[in-house]
């Protein structure tokens, strides 16, 4: 079974990509790996951070003498949401979206969300849930294969439900109701952006 190196070490994020991946691959997260750099998401495309994460981290796996440890592959993720109202906002600054450096807790960014679409009505609360992934395979050149995924759907006037994380008590994904946090995660794990990327990468290793 290929072993899964997730170029991130949120604990939220690798949870869920290794409950929809199932037992198509191991997965583990930088957490196996403490000494790990981090890197600098400065990309202006969730493509270009996918890239840049996948690229440092296989480059720093392949430096170093880890024998029977060292992953096959190296997964990046960038992801997040985009508001048409907002002209893509927060877009690739999501998890750091109320924070001047570094990323800010969920409940300030879900509030200044709120706060930036106060008064806009029903038919311009669209936004997308956007997530591209960057694979590269260790001891290989370089070249990531890219895959990625989108989910429609509406911006709540409100927070409800108390699953997920970011901004899941915030979007109403198309055809349904209920938020993210609402819905939980075996729906979610069935429609989201990051489930259809996911989708992809699986094909690609089918065909392959």
């Amino acid at each position: 079974m290929p072993r899964l190196i997730l170029a991130s070490r949120n604990v939220h994020k690798a949870k869920e990509i290794a409950t929809i991946l199932g037992n198509q691959f191991t997965v583990q997260t930088l957490a196996n790996f403490p000494a790990a750099p981090e890197v600098v998401e400065d990309g202006e495309t969730f493509a270009a951070n996918a890239v840049k994460k996948a690229v440092e981290i296989a480059a720093w796996l392949n430096g170093q003498a880890l024998g029977q440890a060292r992953p096959d592959l190296v997964l990046a993720d960038d992801s997040g949401l985009a508001v048409d109202a907002l002209g893509g906002e927060p877009g690739v600054r999501s998890a750091r979206y109320a924070g001047d450096e570094g990323n800010a807790p969920d409940t300030a960014n879900n509030a200044k969300l709120l706060h930036k679409m106060d008064g806009i009505p029903e038919r311009q609360r669209g936004a997308q849930f956007q997530c591209v992934l960057a694979l590269i395979a260790l001891g290989q050149a370089a070249q990531a294969t890219m895959f990625d995924g989108i989910c429609r759907g509406t911006i709540a006037r409100a927070q409800t439900g108390k699953g997920g994380f970011g901004y899941d008590p915030l979007f109403i994904p198309e055809g349904h109701t209920e938020s993210f946090a609402e819905l939980g995660s075996v729906v979610k794990n069935e429609i989201s952006h990051r489930a259809r990327a996911l989708a992809k990468l699986a094909e690609h290793f089918i065909e392959g």
